[in-house]
């Protein structure tokens, strides 16, 4: 007993440290950029409404066809943004505004409610057979909670509503003997909601909704009391789906944005243009690459899982007794397996697979994982895992775009810019789309130019930057070039120069990735970084004044 108690003590603290990471790392902030939808499904768009700056509106927020619902990103970014204007407005904070409080602002508010995860995982523990502290160490020590789980992704909300559900349905009495809950209404509001954030939330919701379907039906009720709790559901995700409906139709025109969601998902073609996967992308590379050995230990206890059921069919005992140990809790291994397979199953029926569409799946995953003496051997490899994924994702992937912003908007707003008004021009090449709202620039200011280039080829991209060299003639105009080092000599071949040369480190680019040999040489701090080039107004002359950071 006294070495339990020593060994919940030593998860308690090493849980708390973790949480403390979390929430540390959030501040810090991370660099590492994950994907343009943490900024562009939420961040972006409510900077532009709310604080009036320049920013780009992505097509799913284009009021012809709207693919995403205004109310969460108006909850969240919207919130937390008309907090640092009122505060500005109000005098208490003279510059709250800025690149660090736009940029941490909102994924400090999905930071906190990540936590929403912790308290469920705690909760479950006990219902599914799970060690809680064990569970809860292998959740915060995932570098999916501490990375994912921190930015303002829809699949970041998609996993919090989907835990909620977990809880709703996993209730207990005070005897410990298993109770149908009594949340018809609750669990009406949660399911809506998270189809209007993203409606694949629909294949997370169907486990927990027949388990607790099975619970009802199986709770001897009266006939009467079992319709009243399904009208309850209907009835709640009705007035839900009006209200989504209501707040879309103010924003936009009159729409259901999930219809459009899916009328543009379902077309093949449309998936495409995003990248097509093979159907088995998520079971082969997306689930060991964000939760590595759990993910392989679920697919082979899922195998084992599957021939102990084709056995027992094959000796006819379903007929007589009918899915023993599915929706049952007392066998919880079965069920939370398929808690997590059957979500994994229904993702992968579409040709577009990424990683982060996987993300809520890291509940039923711990749980699972949790169980007594599951996955112990592995621990070495587990902490290994998560601190390379961390470090890949939290600090390496794209990571030099965001200081490169934080450091133009500072150049932008200097005291000299200030006092004479200068003309910057911005050329982004083969990085990922910048998000404008970092930069703070008023919808009503002109004296700013973002040219994204994207992964434009060595011709077109040779051919914009000579354009800009010979058509410069403005004396207070700067022309800044923004590209990582893989393709710095791409530049050189430009026939122009640049008078001042910002390295920014680290920042690893996966679609120019540095090349082995170069990375042995002493050039290997240039491939990891990522340029700010300023262009010289004599560009026949050629002098650099080399900053880095």
């Amino acid at each position: 007993q006294y070495l339990w108690a020593g060994a919940a003590m030593v998860a308690w603290a090493l849980w708390a440290l973790l949480a403390a990471l979390r929430a540390g790392w959030c501040l810090l902030p991370q660099s590492g950029y994950l994907h343009p939808d943490e900024f562009f499904q939420a961040p972006e768009v409510m900077a532009g409404d709310i604080l009036n700056l320049q920013v780009y509106y992505p097509w799913e927020f284009l009021s012809n066809s709207p693919c995403r619902t205004v109310v969460f990103p108006l909850m969240t970014s919207g919130v937390t943004y008309w907090v640092i204007k009122s505060l500005q407005q109000l005098d208490i904070c003279s510059s709250c505004i800025n690149s660090y409080t736009l940029l941490v602002s909102p994924r400090l508010f999905f930071t906190i409610f990540s936590f929403i995860l912790d308290y469920s995982v705690y909760r479950l523990a006990p219902f599914w057979g799970a060690d809680p502290w064990k569970a809860l160490v292998l959740l915060a020590g995932s570098y999916v909670t501490l990375v994912f789980y921190t930015r303002t992704f829809t699949n970041t909300l998609e996993g919090l509503l989907f835990a909620l559900l977990m809880v709703l349905v996993s209730s207990r009495k005070s005897s410990g003997c298993s109770a149908e809950p009594r949340s018809s209404s609750l669990l009406g509001v949660i399911t809506t909601a998270g189809f209007f954030n993203r409606p694949t939330f629909l294949a997370f919701a169907l486990m927990p909704l027949l388990y607790w379907a099975g619970l009802i039906v199986d709770s001897q009720k009266s006939i009467k009391t079992l319709i009243n709790d399904f009208l309850k559901f209907i009835l709640c995700a009705c007035f839900t789906a009006f209200v989504f409906i209501t707040a879309d139709t103010f924003y936009f025109t009159s729409v259901i944005t999930p219809f459009n969601f899916l009328s543009y998902n379902l077309n093949p073609h449309n998936l495409a243009l995003h990248g097509s996967h093979p159907r088995v992308t998520h079971f082969t590379v997306n689930g060991v690459m964000l939760f590595g050995i759990l993910h392989i230990l679920a697919i082979g206890a899922g195998f084992k899982m599957l021939k102990k059921y084709v056995h027992q069919l094959m000796l006819v005992r379903w007929c007589c007794r009918g899915l023993p140990g599915l929706l049952v809790h007392s066998e919880g291994s079965p069920t939370l397996l398929l808690f997590y397979f059957v979500p994994l199953a229904f993702l992968s029926l579409f040709s577009h697979q990424e990683p982060r569409f996987l993300i809520p799946l890291i509940l039923p995953l711990v749980l699972f994982s949790a169980s007594p003496n599951r996955a112990v051997k592995w621990k070495l490899l587990i902490v290994l895992f998560n601190l390379l994924g961390a470090l890949l994702f939290g600090c390496l992937h794209q990571g030099g775009l965001i200081p490169c912003l934080f450091h133009l908007e500072q150049l932008i707003h200097s005291p000299e810019s200030s006092s004479h008004p200068q003309h910057y021009t911005l050329l982004f090449a083969h990085t990922y789309m910048p998000p404008r709202s970092l930069l703070n620039i008023k919808k009503t200011d002109e004296h700013v130019e973002v040219i994204d280039m994207a992964g434009a080829g060595e011709e077109t991209l040779c051919q914009t930057v000579e354009q800009r060299a010979s058509n410069f003639t403005c004396s207070n105009c700067h022309i800044f070039i923004i590209i990582p080092g893989t393709i710095r000599a791409t530049i050189t071949k430009c026939g122009v120069s640049f008078k001042n040369e910002t390295l920014i480190f680290p920042h690893l680019s996966m679609e120019d990735p540095p090349q082995i040999r170069v990375l042995s040489s002493g050039n290997w701090r240039s491939q990891l970084g990522l340029y700010i080039l300023e262009l010289n107004r004599d560009h026949q002359s050629l002098y650099f004044s080399r900053t880095k950071f």
